[in-house]
C-alpha cells in the first residue's frame, strides 16, 4: 500500500570488495545508489506499489563500484537497473513505467485520456526540466531556475481533483520530485531562496509528497545534498 508506516532498514552499499548477489536466480533486484535522483524515481515507484518484498533493493557505491556490476549485470555501469525475468533493464523513466505495468499494486498512471496525454507531455519534458536546473548552477541560479519552477507551478494548475501533477499521484510526480527535492534544499541553503515563494501549488505539492512514506523513505539528508552539490557543481560556495 502507499502508506506503510514501517521504516525500512536499508542494506549497506556494495563496493569493489563485495561479492555479487546470486544473479539471475529468479530474484527481482533493483540496483540503486542512495544519492542518485534517477534511481530514486524507481525506488519511489517500487515503494508506492508495495513491492518491497517482490523487488529487492541492491545499493551500489558509485565511487567504488564492484567490477562484477558492469561485467555481469549492466554493461552501462550506471544506476538504476532492474534485474527481472532473466534480463536487466535500465533508464529510469522506462523503468518506472515498466514497474507500474508489470507488477501488482496501486496503479501509477491514470486511465483518463486527457490526463494520459498531459502526463506524456510532462514526461517528455522532464529531461529538459532537469537540464535547465543544472544549467542554472553555472549562472545566476535563482533567476535562471525561476522559469523552470514557474513551469511546474503552471502544470500543477491543470487538474483540480488533487494536489499532484495529474490530480492524483502518478509516475509524473515520481519523475520530477527527486530533482525538485535537491534544488529546493540547495537554493534554500546555499542561495537563501525559497522556490515555493509565490508558488502556492508547488508548495502544496511538496508538502503533500512529504506525507507519503513511499517517497520520504527515499529522501536524502538535506546536508548531504548540499555537500554533494557544493563539491560537484558549486565549488565557489
Amino acid at each position: 500500500m502507499a502508506t506503510i508506516g514501517v521504516q525500512q532498514v536499508l542494506p549497506p552499499p556494495l563496493t569493489s570488495t563485495s561479492e555479487p548477489p546470486p544473479l539471475f536466480d529468479g530474484t527481482t533486484r533493483l540496483y540503486v545508489n542512495y544519492s542518485c535522483p534517477y534511481a530514486q524515481r524507481v525506488w519511489i515507484a517500487r515503494n508506492y506499489k508495495g513491492l518491497q518484498d517482490k523487488i529487492h533493493l541492491v545499493p551500489i557505491d558509485l565511487q567504488n563500484r564492484p567490477a562484477w556490476y558492469k561485467e555481469k549485470v549492466y554493461p552501462e555501469n550506471k544506476v538504476p537497473s532492474l534485474e527481472h525475468n532473466g534480463k536487466v533493464l535500465g533508464e529510469s523513466l522506462d523503468l518506472i513505467k515498466y514497474v507500474d505495468a508489470n507488477f501488482e499494486g496501486t496503479p501509477l498512471y491514470p486511465n483518463d485520456p486527457a490526463k494520459k496525454e498531459f502526463g506524456e507531455q510532462l514526461l517528455s519534458h522532464v529531461d529538459t526540466f532537469t537540464k535547465e536546473l543544472f544549467l542554472s548552477l553555472k549562472g545566476d541560479t535563482v533567476q535562471q531556475s525561476s522559469p523552470t519552477f514557474e513551469f511546474l507551478e503552471n502544470a500543477l494548475g491543470k487538474f483540480d481533483d488533487g494536489p499532484f501533477l495529474l490530480g492524483q499521484l502518478s509516475l509524473v510526480d515520481v519523475a520530477y520530485i527527486p530533482f525538485v527535492e535537491r534544488f529546493h534544499v540547495v537554493l534554500a541553503e546555499v542561495f537563501k531562496h525559497d522556490i515555493t515563494e509565490g508558488r502556492p501549488k508547488l508548495a502544496t505539492w511538496i508538502e503533500e509528497l512529504n506525507k507519503i512514506d513511499a517517497y520520504t523513505q527515499t529522501r536524502r539528508d538535506p546536508q548531504e545534498i548540499v555537500e554533494l552539490f557544493k563539491n560537484r557543481f558549486l565549488p565557489q560556495h
